[in-house]
């Protein structure tokens, strides 16, 4: 598969997570917003590399729109189910991804990362 169509396939599977996860009514995070804010990080996130400028907006602009627990948490949850379709995503990139687009989060990105907390 060449990469066009690797990314192409990325951000299928992403989209096919729009509607697997249940929408909440209070949070202005959908899983919509996600798909569309990190769909540029799918080639960084595969192979790693240096980080699209277009995946570092949208890692930005999806942290800034997050600002309560239910919008983290509708995030995460949207992550989560992505993380499980796409295939080749490597979480050593997934982990170094926000401290590459200088966006501080307090904790460290795991497999086993608990969404509700």
């Amino acid at each position: 598969m060449t990469g066009r169509a690797k990314v192409a396939f990325v951000a299928a599977l992403i989209a096919m997570v729009v509607a697997m996860v249940p929408r909440s009514t209070e949070s202005a995070v959908t899983c919509r917003l996600v798909v569309s804010s990190l769909t540029p990080c799918a080639t960084y996130l595969i192979r790693g590399g240096q980080v699209p400028t277009k995946c570092c907006n949208g890692v930005k602009s999806l942290y800034k729109d997050a600002d309560t627990k239910s919008d983290r948490q509708m995030a995460c949850q949207c992550m989560e189910q992505a993380s499980k379709l796409v295939p080749g995503i490597k979480i050593k990139y997934v982990d170094d991804l926000p401290e590459k687009c200088d966006v501080h989060i307090p904790y460290k990105i795991t497999p086993t990362f608990n969404c509700s907390t």
